[in-house]
């Protein structure tokens, strides 16, 4: 199965400029914990609801901090004709949750949560690698540093 028979298509974006109050109260009216981070056109980064809670509410950032402060800048993404079981091992390796999801021109046309593969992988058992490996402590997405 490839990832965009399974990607939410339906995506959100926020920009570098919108504040940290803004990108949540967004992510409370569409029920997510991800926004992608557009400027001009291209994806520069993911605001998700973690970086707000450590990244600026911890360190008691302001309502007003720009999204771009805290914002994750290294991006990991798939492309939406990538095989759905290969994305999902990926995900594991990289412990990440979601992926932005990129036509072959990179631009944003979905993303990829852990839960989509979930729902839609007919093999239960590249689902269950991926959760075990995210799922082990560490990884390469730290929420100490915010670039």
């Amino acid at each position: 199965m490839k990832v965009n028979a399974a990607m939410t298509e339906d995506v959100r974006l926020v920009k570098p400029e919108t504040t940290i109050r803004e990108a949540a109260q967004l992510m409370a009216k569409i029920d997510c914990g991800a926004l992608p981070v557009s400027d001009h056109d291209r994806l520069v980064g993911m605001i998700t609801d973690r970086d707000i809670a450590v990244r600026a509410v911890a360190e008691g950032k302001s309502p007003q901090t720009k999204v771009k402060d805290v914002m994750s800048r290294e991006i990991l993404y798939c492309f939406d004709d990538q095989e759905l079981d290969d994305v999902a091992w990926n995900m594991g390796q990289n412990q990440v949750r979601r992926l932005p999801v990129l036509n072959h021109d990179k631009r944003l046309v979905g993303i990829l949560s852990l839960g989509d593969v979930a729902r839609r992988e007919e093999d239960a058992a590249s689902v269950g690698e991926a959760i075990s490996l995210l799922c082990e402590p560490g990884g390469k997405h730290s929420q100490a540093a915010a670039h």
